[in-house]
């Protein structure tokens, strides 16, 4: 499958809430698509850079990073980085990134340095996952500017709709102003221990949000909390553990929703 003849899907991964499995679900969602081989590059809009990190990248010294892409206006393929997994790129983050808000309050066109950098080379990716940080500043805004879709993950460990009324809201505006064609978030539900508060927070997910909701539910796995402080995605970690086999399904639940 390739996307190229009508663009990648641009596929923003976030949730106002910090501490969801943002970063794991858009690692291991990208390792699984390249896995596939379709050609991916993950884009790490987070200060943080957990994603740089988790994919076993270096961030102290990179000549480039999506901070120079957004305030400096570096192409994008110039900070391109190759990952050990076939397939699978990364525009790495570091702490640089962390004044980039303030930076572009001024900037010019200022929403859309994302979607201006990407277009370029947007032809050269079957699919382009965006790892936002947890706040709905200009760099989640930048990312749902750029973005064809959203995939929330949703912790099924708490009621999590007072959050995601906040994201909807967000989108409404960012739909009004800068992206219309951008469509509602799909959801998919993390961290799940099978007992009777999860069962409910993915049920009441449900309930509300019926077929945006993936079938697929992604369990607490020890494995996948392990794997990003040996630099690896959870295919290559643990690639029989039930953490991979998760995530290896909710990828081929994406594509098939296509």
């Amino acid at each position: 499958m390739s996307t190229s003849a009508t663009g990648p899907r641009i596929i923003a991964v976030s949730n106002n809430k910090g501490g969801v499995a943002k970063t794991t679900s858009t690692v291991n969602l990208g390792a699984c698509f390249a896995e596939m081989g379709l050609r991916t590059l993950i884009i790490d809009l987070d200060p943080q850079g957990n994603a740089s990190s988790s994919l076993g990248i270096d961030t102290r010294d990179l000549e480039n990073t999506i901070y120079d892409v957004l305030i400096q206006e570096v192409p994008l393929e110039d900070a391109v980085e190759p990952t050990a997994v076939k397939n699978l790129f990364i525009v790495p983050s570091n702490i640089n990134l962390a004044g980039a808000e303030i930076e572009l309050v001024s900037a010019f066109g200022r929403e859309n340095r994302l979607r201006n950098a990407i277009a370029p080379v947007a032809d050269q990716w079957d699919y382009v996952l965006i790892d936002c940080p947890p706040s709905v500043g200009l760099l989640t805004v930048n990312a749902l500017t750029a973005a064809t879709e959203i995939i929330t993950p949703v912790q099924t460990e708490y009621i999590p709709l007072e959050g995601i009324e906040i994201l909807l809201k967000n989108l409404h505006l960012i739909r009004k102003n800068l992206n219309p064609s951008l469509p509602d978030p799909t959801f998919l539900c993390v961290m799940y221990m099978r007992n009777n508060l999860a069962d409910q927070v993915v049920a009441e997910l449900r309930n509300k949000f019926g077929e945006r909701v993936y079938k697929t539910v992604i369990p607490r796995n020890v494995r996948l909390s392990e794997a990003p402080s040996f630099g690896q995605p959870i295919t290559t970690f643990d690639t029989g553990s039930s953490g991979a086999k998760a995530y290896r399904a909710a990828a081929k639940e994406i594509v098939n929703g296509a």
